[in-house]
């Protein structure tokens, strides 16, 4: 019989078959990697990452929009508060413009002369008239500076005067007599002899306006507001023109208007 021959073999320490062992390779980027965590010089390098611009723009406009649309919405909030708060006090207070009147008008004196050789000709004026000023109104007052009164007929400036300062209060009016007008003038020619040409059409009946400039300050309870201009025009007063020595004549005043040139702006209103 034949003798069977075994291998000699010794069992490995872990237990396994010899040729079941493997080798373990060394993993060179564990050995990188660990030389990179202790060796700061050979760090990879930064590579910055590209950003979204799209939506940083987007997220910019957005705001931007919501920006208007809350700053347009207040402007109209607040320009809706203001209309409201101009009609509650107009229905309020119902503001209205002051009232005046010329009742009465004399003409003592209008004289018209031309000398022959020459270009220009005299005017003298005296004109006495009464004026009267009316407050329609409930809760507003006015205070008067001094005014400056002229007089014309036609396109012929006829004289100044004045008229002393004065107050209205709520629902009053106030009778201003003995308002003179005078004035001794050169005119030139031309006008002069349009104005007495009119004079002979209307059989010596003259169309006189007399207009007062001054500035005013309204009074609503404790507001006061700046000074502002107001102009008095009172227009279609006819009277006949006296001759010679003859009394003063007394002007027809029943069918003159007076119109009041006055813009007052108080809390938003405007009358």
């Amino acid at each position: 019989m034949s003798e069977k021959v075994f291998p000699a073999s010794k069992p490995a320490a872990n237990g396994t078959a010899g040729t079941n062992a493997t080798t373990t390779v060394p993993n060179p980027t564990a050995a990188t990697n660990k030389s990179h965590l202790y060796n700061p010089t050979s760090r990879l390098p930064y590579r910055p990452q590209p950003h979204n611009r799209r939506r940083r723009t987007r997220s910019g406009r957005s705001i931007c929009c919501c920006c208007c649309f809350w700053t347009i919405l207040v402007i109209l909030l607040l320009l809706l508060v203001a209309a409201i708060a101009g009609a509650a006090l107009y229905t309020l207070y119902r503001p209205h413009r002051p009232a005046f009147s010329i009742p009465s008008l004399r003409i003592h004196r209008l004289n018209l002369t031309t000398a022959a050789d020459s270009a220009t000709s005299h005017v003298s004026t005296l004109l006495n008239f009464t004026v009267i000023a009316k407050n329609p109104n409930s809760h507003l007052s006015f205070s008067y500076d001094p005014f400056t009164v002229s007089a014309s007929s036609g396109d012929v400036f006829l004289g100044n005067g004045t008229l002393p300062a004065f107050s209205l209060s709520k629902k009053n009016e106030t009778s201003l007599r003995n308002v003179v007008v005078s004035g001794s003038n050169e005119v030139d020619a031309e006008s002069v002899n349009g104005l007495r040409s009119d004079l002979k059409k209307r059989n010596g009946v003259a169309a006189l306006k007399i207009q007062l400039d001054t500035k005013v300050v309204v009074k609503v309870g404790k507001v006061k507001t700046k000074k502002v201009g107001i102009r008095v025009t009172c227009e279609d007063i006819k009277g006949t023109v006296p001759k010679g020595k003859a009394p003063p004549s007394v002007a027809v005043t029943a069918g003159s208007k007076c119109k009041v040139d006055l813009r007052i702006k108080i809390w938003k209103v405007t009358f």
